[in-house]
């Protein structure tokens, strides 16, 4: 999942003030961690709260987004999840956001097959996201994550994505055409993710894509990042640079769901 929190922090400073560039200094000092890192290491904890059968994870997932998230008040949550996350009776909203998506990678990383990531990621998503673009969002991440940690090839990811999207567009035709920062939901941000890592060589110009992209630029790399990640790994130095960004809270929870993740996938 770090992949996922190394995108956002990249693509933060691109948010609202969109680059539509490859060239640029992956991280600086103005890079910081938004709502997508926060929310992605509050499933994480939850995954760890949870029974072994993961029979009650959603109201873990309820639990950690709301303890996790109250800690970090001011990172770019929407409207309605604000409302949610403050709420002492939180119920789904039909939401198709894109935060269903980049919040999913702990799912991919932790399943052990396709069928359990797509369980996994429903009792994740259906706390908030229930629409079926905010599900299907979500869904379709995680079973990437699991396909690209089983070694499948590039065509057979995106043989398996197109049965949720449209994968048609490519990278130079998302740049020429971005309208700015305006549509963060699943059926823009999540195939623009896909086509991102599609295209990307390496886990750093997979993220390097999503920022030339234009739009939602912090969460298509969050996005993109969980599965290039998973592809293609992450150089120490990056995973270990990532860690500055965060608070200790954040960056033990990333430490203790690596160690928890590798030892689950051993049983």
């Amino acid at each position: 999942m770090i992949g996922a929190i190394l995108g956002d922090i990249a693509g933060s400073r691109f948010e609202f003030n969109n680059l539509l560039s490859k060239d640029f200094e992956f991280l600086t000092d103005r890079c910081e961690f938004t709502d997508d890192t926060v929310m992605t290491c509050a499933v994480a904890q939850a995954l760890m709260d949870s029974s072994p059968d993961f029979s009650d994870l959603s109201e873990k997932a309820v639990e950690a987004m709301q303890k996790i998230g109250r800690q970090y008040p001011d990172c770019g949550y929407g409207a309605k999840f604000i409302f949610w996350m403050f709420s002492d009776d939180p119920k789904p909203y039909n939401s198709c956001g894109n935060g269903s998506a980049m919040r999913i990678s702990p799912v991919g990383f932790a399943a052990r097959d396709v069928d359990e990531a797509k369980r996994l990621s429903a009792a994740v998503t259906r706390v908030t996201h229930d629409h079926p673009e905010g599900m299907k969002g979500a869904e379709s991440t995680a079973v990437a994550i699991v396909l690209a940690r089983q070694g499948k090839s590039k065509e057979e990811i995106r043989k398996a994505m197109e049965s949720y999207y449209d994968l048609s567009m490519t990278v130079d035709k998302y740049r020429r055409e971005c309208d700015g920062h305006g549509k963060e939901i699943c059926q823009i941000s999540v195939p623009q993710a896909f086509v991102c890592f599609l295209e990307g060589k390496s886990y750093e110009d997979v993220i390097r894509n999503c920022v030339s992209i234009g739009g939602d630029s912090d969460t298509i790399a969050a996005i993109a990042g969980g599965i290039a990640e998973a592809f293609f790994g992450i150089p120490e130095e990056l995973k270990a640079r990532s860690m500055d960004f965060l608070t200790p809270v954040l960056a033990d929870i990333c430490s203790r769901f690596a160690v928890w993740c590798a030892e689950r996938q051993m049983v």
